[in-house]
């Protein structure tokens, strides 16, 4: 196969692999724990770089920094090259810029309250339906308020003011309920604990920083380092969801083009889908959908296609699958599931394939030329150019020192925004009730309480709001977390 072919399986140079104007057609890697997804995932990355393509992946596993260093060929690398007839294989390193929420294994990678948007930020505080609803109140009260939501403090200091001035409000927001007010609180308190946090601020990343090309045309890899995200599945899921509804809003219409403008790579696909309303999966599905014209292909990972809903599964033409075993009734539902998802050869018993796959191998089926599935082909995947494993931690931080955007995040901005307006005219309005409450007789003072504004109450709330924020981070100090984390 020539250029425009990403070719990842198969003997021979003709092998089997995806036509790259089909790539943003999206797709699948599926395959049960040690069956080798993560290999395919890091061969699949490195083809893409070799052919200028950008691509962005989250490492769960921490296996995929290797890519930035060149492989060693062992015993087991060289006799699957010889089965292969891979008489081109040439160890190589390829370039690679690591990322991190948490900002210690790379750059931090931070967006804005207002950004995230309340439906994503409701799905990632598992919010019900009622407090839904009041947080996409709050959102719209900030918006008509002019006031910047760029991280926590913002967000909280608002629903301080909403809790104490709703009755005033729900003549134009709705049913403000306190109960709720109080449960999106609690939910945010625990979000802080878990390192959510340091998610939300500025300098937000840019898109731009992800579809990068090096000097010499290879697609730089973003390599998202989510060993410690994962503890938190949730967070982890709505992150790389808010990353992908940001391409898809920003950038152009592309179409089709010769090759995609960025593939994304989701691992553990199944977290994005576990507990997720109605609205949230249309939104999904509708997304997955229509990137593709931006130019843009998602690459689902998981171990089963049953992870995913139908209405996304089906927009996954291009498929990798691995080994499945069938050890319960429920495991070999399962088969039969992943079995149906591929077009029929009728040379292969696809279903049968599946549980007698050995490591590396797996069933393939790409989009032909006119968009059509290829029949089902059992193939064994070709050995990665790149370390497989891990980068040594010397490795890393030299990696580290040497991207082209240290220094530009590490430092977070903290610009003006609702806390701090709210800060400024609390202290405007505390002057006027002094000199108020100087001149004026004690009825006076009465009358000018009662026609204080529910902005004035709104800064006033807002300055409470810092002190008992700043009690809470005191008494997780002495006492340990307030949710039993350390």
């Amino acid at each position: 196969m020539g250029e425009g072919w990403v070719k990842i399986a198969g003997a021979g140079e003709d092998g089997l692999g995806l036509l790259t104007r089909m790539a943003n057609r999206h797709g699948l890697v599926a395959g049960a724990t040690g069956t080798g997804k993560t290999v395919t995932l890091q061969v699949l990355a490195e083809r893409f770089s070799a052919l200028g393509v950008p691509v962005f992946l989250a490492d769960v596993k921490g296996d995929l920094s290797g890519l930035a260093t060149a492989g060693t060929v062992n015993e087991k690398i060289q006799a699957r090259i010889e089965q292969l007839g891979l008489h081109d294989y040439a160890n190589r390193p390829f370039p690679v810029v690591f990322w991190d929420l948490y900002g210690q294994q790379g750059h931090p990678m931070r967006t804005t309250i207002s950004d995230m948007g309340p439906l994503l930020l409701a799905s990632l505080l598992g919010l019900n339906d009622t407090q839904t609803g009041v947080l996409y109140a709050a959102f719209r009260l900030a918006d008509d308020q002019g006031l910047l939501l760029l991280d926590m403090k913002d967000l909280r200091s608002l629903l301080v003011w909403i809790r104490e001035n709703r009755g005033e409000l729900s003549r134009d927001y709705g049913n403000l309920a306190a109960a709720s007010i109080d449960a999106i609180q609690r939910r945010l308190l625990m979000l802080e604990d878990q390192g959510g946090a340091e998610f939300f601020g500025e300098p937000a990343v840019s898109l731009s920083d992800l579809m990068q090309v090096d000097f010499s045309g290879n697609g730089v890899i973003s390599i998202l380092d989510a060993t410690r995200l994962m503890r938190e599945p949730r967070l982890y899921a709505m992150f790389l969801l808010w990353l992908i509804a940001e391409l898809f809003e920003n950038l152009p219409e592309v179409g089709d083009p010769d090759k995609p403008r960025l593939v994304f790579f989701f691992d553990e696909a199944h977290l994005l889908f576990d507990d997720a309303n109605e609205a949230l999966i249309e939104k999904i599905e509708q997304v997955v959908r229509l990137i593709r014209s931006k130019g843009i292909g998602i690459y689902f990972v998981t171990q089963n296609p049953a992870d995913l809903p139908d209405s996304v599964l089906g927009q996954l033409g291009n498929r990798v699958q691995h080994a499945l075993r069938a050890f319960t009734p429920r495991d070999q539902k399962a088969v039969r599931v992943a079995a149906q998802t591929f077009r029929p050869n009728p040379s292969l018993d696809t279903a049968q394939v599946i549980t007698e796959l050995g490591v590396g191998e797996a069933l393939v089926s790409f989009l032909d030329a006119k968009g059509r599935p290829s029949p089902v082909a059992r193939a064994l995947v070709h050995p990665p150019l790149s370390q497989i494993g891990p980068l040594d931690p010397q490795q890393r931080k030299e990696q580290m020192a040497r991207s082209p955007f240290k220094g530009r995040y590490e430092q977070p901005v903290d610009r003006e925004s609702a806390y701090e307006l709210l800060q400024k005219r609390a202290q405007v309005a505390a002057s006027e009730a002094a000199q108020e409450q100087a001149a004026a007789a004690p009825a006076s003072r009465t009358r000018g309480r009662s026609r204080q504004s529910a902005f004035e109450a709104f800064t006033k709330s807002a300055l409470r709001s810092v002190g008992s924020q700043i009690g809470r981070r005191i008494a997780r100090g002495l006492l340990g977390s307030l949710f039993g984390k350390g």
